[in-house]
């Protein structure tokens, strides 16, 4: 058995691991906004709270999940497997050092300048003096949250080089934790209500940092910070990383400038949009972050032993899971918007209004959810290889679209007076993360890093057959939207589990239907191809 066989089952099983705790964390964030929506609703005070955190936020995943991440294990990955643990003890205690150092100034600058920051990031309140000053307020508690996530990025960036993902696959459960404390407890206590949320934003990032703490120091990685930007994998991981701070984010940006843009529209957008997002990153979060945490290591490794097969299987085992996966439940996310955020969040502040917007913008992201998921993969084939250039250049032409689909859509919704412009905003989005993911797959293809094993086209057409079954039984048997309004909250509950269990039934008799078999999902994952007595994939 060679090694690309022997990793696919591992893949599997480590994606599983990391993402049943993200799955955790995942239903501790519903219970989160479900209490966001029933204290506070989708108005101006949450529009309000959401930018303070959608700031501190972007950085986190511009770090965590992007440009430090990318550069940092590659560079890690690399030293400890050819100089040995010494070597990459001394590079963790140099970054660590020097990553703080810029930290504390960059999060100096952010409490000072808050109102200025606010201007940037969400012009439209600027119309709003009473917003603009919440929002400015709730910042300078919030952005200190910047400094302790990054450090916990590095955190994890090491534990994972070592092979251990459970620690920091269930850091993110603490932030939960502490915001359904905030807003149970310290709500009624602080004069501005609201202002809990971004207390418990800070007091939850200081305890995912020290909770790295025990980790680091089994594994002999707990040292002392040593400023060190003469370090040559120092200076190695920053030349990797400042081009990449644009690249690797590129969908955190387009999501970004979808909450600027929004604050402009009517008060409410903001959380209309957040609320749909928290809905398209569950599937994002559990399944895609968790596998591109698994994958950035792997083809590091493949890269640095001069595996190119290896390398090539790793990105091709990737690329079918998520077409298994993401597909169905994209599909799943926009057929059962309405009665999804009818039965999470309608109840309290959060009214039948809010659900409608809400799901409109809902619809539009699910059909960004195969770009959005595909990049977690496809991003770190070139960041294993050291190559943040070429990502780069995709994303500013992904952004580029970004701006001129919105430019089109939202004066187009507006003319026309359709329903919920801001869900221009999403759809604008989620095609440019449609046309990100195609870029980065063709420059993958055209070097040959990533070489498609046989099967994906019947492997593609039965998925999608599968799919569409789900999609037309879903709509046939899903009571209409003013029903979910009038049904008590578990008559709801229990409608909707078993339209989703129901729907995950049809997907999986439609796919053995088409003639996907168990062996067959194994033998893709392992081989890229069938057994020789189907005669199919």
């Amino acid at each position: 058995m060679t090694s690309a066989t022997r990793s696919a089952p591992r893949l599997v099983r480590t994606t599983l691991l990391i993402g049943s705790f993200t799955f955790l964390s995942r239903i501790l964030g519903f219970v989160r906004d479900i209490l966001f929506a029933r204290y506070f609703g989708a108005g101006p005070a949450m529009d309000a709270f959401l930018v303070a955190f959608k700031i501190p936020n972007f950085f986190r995943r511009l770090f965590a999940e992007g440009a430090f991440s990318q550069a940092f294990v590659p560079v890690l990955g690399d030293l400890h497997h050819r100089d040995g643990h010494p070597a990459a003890r001394d590079l963790v205690a140099h970054a660590s050092g020097t990553l703080g150092l810029v930290l504390l100034v960059v999060t100096a600058v952010g409490i000072f300048t808050a109102p200025w920051v606010i201007d940037v990031f969400a012009p439209g309140f600027l119309a709003h003096p009473a917003t603009h000053a919440l929002a400015a307020g709730m910042l300078r508690w919030t952005f200190p949250y910047l400094f302790f996530i990054a450090l916990v990025a590095l955190s994890a960036g090491s534990l994972n080089v070592y092979g251990h993902y459970a620690a920091p696959a269930a850091t993110p459960i603490l932030l939960n934790l502490t915001l359904i404390a905030a807003t149970l407890w310290l709500t009624g206590v602080v004069r501005v209500p609201i202002t809990a949320l971004a207390v418990g934003v800070l007091a939850a990032g200081a305890l995912q940092l020290a909770f790295q703490i025990p980790f680091l120091a089994r594994r002999g990685l707990l040292v002392r910070p040593r400023v060190g930007f003469r370090h040559p994998a120092v200076r190695r991981i920053l030349a990797l990383m400042l081009p990449s701070l644009f690249g690797a984010s590129v969908m955190q940006v387009n999501l970004l400038v979808d909450t600027a843009v929004a604050t402009f529209l009517a008060p409410g957008s903001v959380s209309w949009l957040y609320y749909a997002d928290r809905l398209m990153e569950f599937p994002l979060g559990v399944f895609a972050v968790a596998l591109g945490s698994v994958v950035l290591p792997r083809l590091t490794r493949a890269h640095s032993r001069r595996e190119g097969d290896d390398f090539s299987r790793t990105l091709d085992n990737a690329l079918r899971l998520i077409l298994l996966v993401v597909l169905p439940a994209a599909v799943g996310l926009a057929v059962l918007a309405g009665p999804l955020l009818v039965t999470l969040f309608t109840r309290g502040a959060f009214n039948a209004f809010d659900a409608r917007m809400a799901a409109w913008a809902l619809v539009a992201y699910a059909l960004g959810l195969l770009g959005f998921t595909s990049i977690k993969v496809l991003a770190p084939g070139y960041y294993a290889r050291q190559d943040t250039r070429t990502p780069v250049k995709i994303g500013i032409l992904a952004v580029g679209a970004n701006l001129l689909l919105m430019g089109i859509l939202v004066p187009l919704w507006l003319a026309l007076r359709w329903p919920a412009p801001h869900a221009a905003l999403a759809l604008a989005t989620s095609l440019a993360a449609l046309l990100n993911a195609a870029l980065l797959a063709r420059g993958l293809r055209r070097r040959r890093h990533w070489r498609p094993a046989p099967g994906w086209t019947p492997l593609l057409l039965r998925v999608v057959a599968a799919s569409a079954l789900m999609a037309t039984v879903l709509l046939a048997l899903a009571p209409p939207f003013a029903a979910w309004l009038r049904a008590d909250l578990w008559i709801r509950a229990g409608t909707l589990l078993g339209l989703i269990l129901g729907g995950v039934a049809v997907y999986v008799l439609g796919l053995l239907a088409a003639g996907l078999r168990p062996h067959h999902v194994r033998d893709l994952l392992e081989r890229g191809a069938p057994r020789p007595e189907t005669g199919t994939a």
